[in-house]
Formats: structure tokens, sequence, C-alpha cells
């Protein structure tokens, strides 16, 4: 038995062999529906890392036990009675990206927070009680103080995700990012079809490379989640997706559904039930990696987390809800993030539980 978390009022102990949490004390009602959650999805789901001194539940929350696990139950505790916290905060840091993407966001503007700005912004975000920070938008590896950035995030705070499109990584880069404290790389992949990936990408070879980046970084010992988004008409490539996953050796891979640009593209509910059944049958399916699911994680699970759970520093410093929700609650280089966080949640837009994200049920 490990003991997660102890105070005057809580206790929660962790026992790795029957990977479960039990709670004590005065507030342990206020964490016991987030460790119910945890607990049966341990129960029933394959871990994507299984490791001597702890396990990773989902690359997209901290291992459990750890001390910004033991953050995130505090905080979950803290929502629990109305003072939410933003449990994972996003950062976009450059605007460079090999990549040619249509449905880049950020490609026709100018500017991106300085060195300074952006460790300000990290030291914010874990005052506010972050235990997870997603670094993104467009090639973070395309930034030479990536590395300092990563080690400033303390990690007995918080654990580091990064996503990269895999065009920029070299052997010299994977084992800087591992030295630096990388928790999980996220590297997109669209398509096991190489031109289709390219397609997307706008870049001859972009498939290849990013294969290559995914080979660099698991030999470098980092944790890999192979990410992609999914549109109508593509649930059905997802069974073919997570075969080229695991040949890849992954720990992970993270379908999210995409934001839809005309009716045609959102998903329909039926696609939906389709991503939880491949969701549930490859999770309770020894061997393998883990399959992550937006549709059921910000749905059944835990519901839209924009606003409630999370918040996203875009690459201008304006803040927003969430990377799929356009609206701006502030700026980083204005104000403080408490604030505008202050500010999210006094808005009243992000109240209740919401079981589809607003961004993805646009045409609904």
């Amino acid at each position: 038995m490990t003991q997660l978390l102890k105070t005057a009022a809580l206790s929660v102990d962790f026992d790795m062999g029957r990977r479960k949490m039990e709670a004590s004390g005065a507030l342990a009602l206020m964490v016991q529906p987030i460790l119910k959650t945890i607990n049966q999805r341990l129960s029933e789901e394959k871990p994507a890392q299984a490791r001597i001194k702890d396990i990773v539940a989902t690359t997209w929350l901290p291992p459990i036990p750890s001390e910004p696990f033991k953050r995130l139950i505090i905080n979950e505790a803290k929502i629990a009675i109305g003072r939410h916290v933003p449990q994972t905060v996003s950062i976009e840091v450059t605007r460079q990206c090999g990549a040619k993407c249509d449905h880049c966001l950020i490609k026709e503007g100018e500017g991106e927070l300085s060195h300074d700005e952006l460790l300000r912004v990290i030291d914010e975000a874990l005052a506010i009680g972050a235990s997870i920070i997603t670094f993104t938008e467009g090639d973070p590896l395309l930034r030479e103080d990536i590395f300092d950035l990563i080690k400033h995030v303390d990690p007995e705070k918080a654990v580091v995700n990064l996503f990269t499109p895999g065009l920029e990584m070299t052997v010299e880069k994977a084992v800087k990012l591992k030295e630096a404290g990388l928790y999980n790389l996220i590297i997109g992949i669209y398509s096991p079809n190489p031109e289709e990936h390219d397609r997307v990408r706008g870049v001859e070879g972009a498939h290849a490379k990013a294969v290559e980046a995914i080979k660099m970084a698991l030999d470098a010992g980092l944790m890999v989640t192979m990410s992609c988004h999914i549109k109508a008409g593509q649930v059905d490539m997802i069974p073919e997706l997570y075969s080229f996953a695991a040949e890849l050796g992954v720990q992970e891979l993270s379908i999210w559904e995409a934001v839809p640009k005309t009716q045609e593209e959102q998903l329909t509910q039926l696609e939906r039930e389709k991503i939880i059944d491949i969701y549930r049958k490859v999770n309770s399916t020894p061997g393998g990696p883990r399959i992550f699911a937006s549709t059921y994680f910000e749905g059944q699970m835990l519901g839209c987390m924009a606003g409630r759970r999370w918040l996203h520093v875009g690459v201008d410093g304006n803040v927003r809800a969430c990377p799929y929700l356009e609206k701006s609650y502030g700026n980083v280089l204005e104000s403080p993030l408490k604030d505008i966080w202050k500010g999210i949640r006094k808005s009243g837009e992000f109240e209740g539980f919401i079981c589809s994200c607003p961004a993805q049920n646009i045409y609904i």
C-alpha cells in the first residue's frame, strides 16, 4: 500500500497490486467520485504503461503515485466544492512549423511569447494548480529554448507533454527531451496511408519523418502518444491506425474529434458510439497500446473540460477555455493568469456537466 496523500482532513492510499485507491478522512467524500472513476478505469482497462514504481493510466494524466497526481486529487477535492482548478494548461509556444496544414489557425499571424514571458506563464499556471502542462503549436521543437521551458516546469507539481508533427526530430533532440524531463511526446499521424498524411500536412515525406521521430523518441526512453483527429467518415480507419501504433510500439493512441468545418465533417452519434466501442474493446484486451478517446474521456467520463479543468494560452498570449473554442478571456501580457481564470469562471459559461464538445457540435 502506497500513501498518495495525507493531511489532517484527507488521506488517500494506493494499492499497486489491486490497482485501487481508497480515501479516508473528513474530505474523503469530496474525492470519492474521481477515485471511483479512476479505480474503475484501472480495473477494466489496461494502462498506457505499468512501471515498477508507478502506473500510467493514460498519458494525459500524471502517473500514480506521483506528486503531480497528488495535486490532481487535491484539486478534485476543490472542484467538488466549487473551487475549479485548471488541471491542464496547454500553451502554444511558437508559430514556426515545417508543416503546411490547412487546418492550422495560427500560420497567418505574427509574433509569439518570449522566453521570459513563457517562464512567467508556466509559473502562473503552476501557481493556480495545473498538474499537466502541454506545449503545443506550431512545432515546439523549432524553439531553441524548448528544453529550458520543459526543465522550468517543477516536476513535483506537474508533468509535461509536448506535441510535434515530428518533422524536426533528431536523435540529439530526443535525448535532450528525455534529459529535460519530458513526460510524454505526442506525435500526430493523420492516416496510416503516407500519401494521405502528407496531403494533410502539406509536406511530402511528412509521414516518414513522423514515424522516424516516434522511433527516435522511443529509443531515447521517452513515452510516446500517437495522436489523430477524426472527422465524419473516418471512424472505420481507427482499427488500422491502432495496428500501426502497435507496430511502432507507442504507449497510447489518442483519438480526438476534429472540429468540423462543414456539417458533413461533423461526427454522427452513431460514429461516436463506434469510437467508444473500439475504445472499450481495445482497452479490455491485454497487450498493445492503450487507446485514449476524447469522445469518452471528455464525454461520459469527465464531460467537457473547457473552462472547468482546462485552460489554453494562445501563441499571442490570448487565453481561451480550451484550444477548440475561439473566444478570448484576456491576455497574459496584460493580466495575471489567475485573474483571467477567475474571469472565465465568473462568466457562467462553463457550469454543469456537458457530455459533448460545443466546438465539435456546432451544426446541431
